[in-house]
C-alpha cells in the first residue's frame, strides 16, 4: 500500500487502493466527483511531502506536509497524532495509516460538541434525536421526521444504521453538515420558487454590459465567449454594439477603440445555442446600433433567420403593447427580445449604454432606423428620460429608459422615492461610466435599492460588485429573474422600519486556501469579515480576531451582531482575509454571498463554502475551504452553523 516509490510487498497496488476504508465511509449518494477529488488531493499532498519517494512518510516529512497544508501545529501534538496513526510502530506512515492521520487532523471538535449536545450516548443520533436537532437547532418546520429519515438514508455510511436502526453516526452528521442541505443558502431557493407571473418591471434582471468584451474597454478582446459565460451564469440581458463591416456583414465591437471585432452573425448564432441552457426565461437583447440603414436590414435578416421562432415578434394579445408581459411570456418557442428606441431619438443607437452620450455627441449625422429592424422589437423600446412627471404622463410601461451610473446616483440622491415609484411600472437600465475603461464596476446595490431592474455590469471583472450580483441571482433557480419586495412593486404596501437583529456566530473554518503566490512554508493568519450590503442604514461590516498561523482548521467562536431596517434588500457577504499588521490584508477567498429575504430560519447550524471572487471554483484537486457560522434571531437566508 503506497504512493510512489517501492512497496514492501511485491504485489503492485493502485495509488488509490489504500484508501478503500475511507471510501467505505462515504455514502453512495455522495458525489463521486467530490470523493475522487478529495482522494486525489490527499494523494497529491502525500507525494509532495514524500521527499525520498519511498511511499512512506517519516515525522520530518509529516511536519513539512503540515506547513504545506497551511497548518502551524505544536510539535508535541503533531507527534501524538503521528504515533497514534502509526499502527505498525515503524516510525513511518503509509497507506491506511496516513488516512488515520488525515482523519485525526481533520476531526472537528466543534461539530462533535454539537453532535453530543443532542446524542444521549455521544456515538449516534437516533431518529428522534435527529428530529430534535432539526427542530431546535435548524428550526425546520413541518415534515421534520420525513426529512430526518431522508438525511439518514442519504448520508449515513453504515448500512446497519441506515436500514435497521434509523440512526445517524458522527461521520454521517458531518457529511450532512457538509452537504447542500447543510449550506447557509436555503436549498429550497435553489429551485424556482417565486411568482413569475408579474410584469417584467417587478423583477431584478441579471444584466451584462458590453457582453462581447472579455477584457478592458479600450484594447480588450471581443469574443463570443463573453456571451457564453454570461448566459451560463444566468444573465438575461445582453448587450451588442453593432457597426458596419466589410462585404455588407455587420460587426460587433466597442466603437472608436482598439478592441477586436466579431461578426454579428456569430453573436446571434451563439445566442441561439446557449440562451436557454441555464434558464428558460426570456433574454433581452440590447442592441446599440451604429450601422447604416443597409446593414440594419442585414441585422434584422440575421436575427429572424437565425433565431426564427425564438424571437418574439408579436405582443401576447396581438395588440399594441400597453403593459409589460411577465417572464412567463411564451411565443411558439422560448422568447428572446431586442430593445430599440424610437427612430427620431436614436442618433444611430438602439439602446443607449456605455459610451452612448459620448458617441451621440460625436455623431452629427442622424441616420434613420430601418423599418425591418424596428419591426423586430415589440417590448422594451428605449425612450429618452425627460423627468418623472413627463414619464408618468406620456411614457408607456412597455418602454425603457437608460441611465449612466452618475445620472442614476443623481436621481437617487435628489428624487429617490420618485425613482422607486417610477421603477414600479417602467423598466430602467443602468450602465457603467464611460470612464471605466478598465472594465471595473459600480456598486449594483445602490441601484437595486431604488428598484432599478436592469443593472448592467462588466461580467468579466471579478470583485465585490460581481459577488453581490452572483449572490442576488443565486436564488430562484438561478433563472436570472428575482422578484422585487412588495413595497417596490405596489404603492401603499406596509413597511416596518424596525427590522430584525441578526447575530452571526462565526465558529470555525477548514482547509482555507493560501494567498496566491505564497511560499510553501507560509501559513495564513485568517480572520472572517461579515458584510451587510443593503440600504445605506443597513450597510455594515464586522470582523473576527485573526487566528495566528492556522489556515487548516482555525476556530474563532465569535458573535457578530447587526441591525437591519430593510432585510428584503440586504445581502450578506462572508470574506476570509489573511491578517497583515504592516499592510492591507491579503484575500485568500470568499466564502459566499446570500440574500436576507426576511426573518425566516432565525437560528441554525450551517456551512458557508468557498466560492466566487479570487478564490475561484473548486476543481483543482483541492477541497473547498469552508467556514462554520451560526445565526440567531436573524434575517438570514438560511441559518448558519456547521462546517
Amino acid at each position: 500500500m503506497h504512493w510512489g516509490g517501492e512497496s514492501h510487498s511485491t504485489r503492485k497496488r493502485s495509488p488509490l487502493t489504500f484508501l478503500s476504508p475511507f471510501c467505505l465511509s462515504t455514502p453512495r449518494s455522495f458525489s463521486l466527483a467530490s470523493v475522487l477529488g478529495l482522494l486525489t488531493w490527499i494523494r497529491d499532498w502525500f507525494q509532495k511531502a514524500d521527499k525520498n519517494k519511498d511511499g512512506r512518510m517519516n515525522f520530518k516529512e509529516v511536519q513539512r506536509l503540515l506547513k504545506m497544508m497551511n497548518v502551524d501545529m505544536n510539535e508535541d501534538h503533531a507527534m501524538r497524532l503521528f504515533q497514534a496513526a502509526d499502527k505498525s510502530e515503524s516510525g513511518t506512515l503509509e497507506g491506511e495509516e496516513f488516512v488515520l492521520f488525515y482523519k485525526a487532523l481533520t476531526q472537528r471538535e466543534e461539530v462533535l460538541s454539537l453532535f453530543q449536545d443532542f446524542s444521549e450516548d455521544g456515538k449516534k443520533l437516533t431518529l428522534l434525536e435527529l428530529v430534535d436537532f432539526l427542530q431546535q437547532e435548524q428550526l425546520e418546520g413541518e415534515g421534520t421526521e420525513e426529512l430526518a429519515m431522508e438525511l439518514i438514508d442519504k448520508y449515513e455510511p453504515s448500512e446497519t444504521g441506515k436500514r435497521a436502526r434509523h440512526v445517524l453516526s458522527a461521520d454521517g452528521f458531518l457529511m450532512y453538515l457538509c452537504s447542500p442541505e447543510g449550506s447557509i443558502f436555503n436549498p429550497r431557493h435553489r429551485a424556482l420558487w417565486q411568482d413569475m407571473s408579474q410584469p417584467l418591471c417587478h423583477y431584478f434582471i441579471s444584466s451584462s454590459h458590453n457582453t462581447y468584451l472579455i477584457e478592458d474597454q479600450i484594447r480588450g478582446q471581443s469574443s463570443i465567449e463573453g456571451y457564453i459565460r454570461a448566459l451560463k451564469r444566468g444573465c438575461r440581458c445582453l448587450e451588442v454594439d453593432c457597426w458596419d463591416g466589410p462585404n455588407g456583414e455587420p460587426l460587433v465591437y466597442h466603437g472608436h477603440t482598439f478592441t477586436s471585432k466579431i461578426p454579428f452573425r456569430e453573436v446571434v448564432s451563439t445566442l441561439g445555442k446557449y440562451a436557454f441552457q441555464a434558464s428558460d426565461y426570456p433574454v433581452i437583447l440590447s442592441l446599440e446600433n451604429h450601422c447604416s440603414v443597409e446593414q440594419q436590414d442585414v441585422l434584422a435578416q440575421q436575427l429572424k433567420s437565425i433565431l426564427g421562432e425564438q424571437l418574439l415578434t408579436a405582443t401576447t394579445d396581438g395588440r399594441i403593447p400597453t403593459q409589460l408581459p411577465s417572464p412567463e411570456v411564451k411565443p411558439q418557442a422560448r422568447p428572446r427580445w431586442a430593445s430599440l428606441p424610437r427612430p427620431k431619438e436614436c442618433c444611430g443607437t438602439l439602446l443607449p449604454s456605455g459610451d452612448t452620450e459620448r458617441v451621440s455627441a460625436l455623431q452629427k449625422d442622424r441616420e434613420s432606423l430601418a423599418q425591418a429592424l424596428s419591426d423586430c422589437v415589440i417590448y422594451c423600446k428605449s425612450v429618452s428620460f425627460q423627468g418623472f412627471q413627463e414619464a408618468r404622463a406620456h411614457s408607456r410601461p412597455s418602454e425603457i429608459s437608460s441611465f449612466s451610473e452618475a445620472k442614476a446616483r443623481k436621481l437617487i440622491r435628489e428624487s429617490g422615492n420618485e425613482f422607486v415609484r417610477h421603477n414600479a411600472w417602467q423598466l430602467s437600465r443602468i450602465y457603467p461610466s464611460g470612464m471605466r475603461t478598465d472594465s471595473s464596476n459600480y456598486n449594483p446595490q445602490e441601484m437595486w435599492n431604488a428598484g432599478c431592474q436592469i443593472v448592467a455590469l462588466n461580467f468579466q471583472t471579478a470583485g465585490t460588485e460581481m459577488d453581490l450580483n452572483d449572490g442576488l441571482f443565486s436564488q430562484n433557480g438561478r433563472c436570472g429573474y428575482v422578484l422585487k419586495p412588495p413595497f417596490m412593486r405596489h404603492e401603499g404596501t406596509p413597511f416596518n422600519p424596525r427590522g430584525p437583529c441578526p447575530c452571526v456566530q462565526v465558529i470555525s473554518g477548514q482547509q482555507l486556501p493560501k494567498v496566491a503566490n505564497s511560499k510553501d512554508e507560509a501559513v495564513i493568519d485568517p480572520l472572517v469579515r461579515v458584510e451587510i450590503h443593503g440600504v445605506p442604514a443597513d450597510q455594515a461590516h464586522q470582523e473576527t480576531k485573526y487566528i495566528e498561523n492556522n489556515g487548516f482548521n482555525p476556530r474563532w467562536d465569535e458573535t457578530l451582531r447587526f441591525q437591519l431596517r430593510m432585510p428584503e434588500l440586504a445581502l450578506v457577504r462572508f470574506v476570509v482575509e489573511d491578517y497583515d499588521k504592516t499592510s492591507r490584508n491579503d484575500f485568500p477567498g470568499l466564502l459566499g454571498v446570500s440574500r436576507c429575504p426576511g426573518a425566516r430560519h432565525p437560528r441554525g447550524a450551517r456551512r458557508a463554502s468557498r466560492c466566487g471572487g479570487s478564490a475561484g471554483p473548486a476543481g483543482s484537486g483541492r477541497p473547498r475551504g469552508t467556514g462554520s457560522s451560526r445565526t440567531a434571531p436573524a434575517a438570514g437566508s438560511r441559518p448558519a452553523r456547521g462546517r
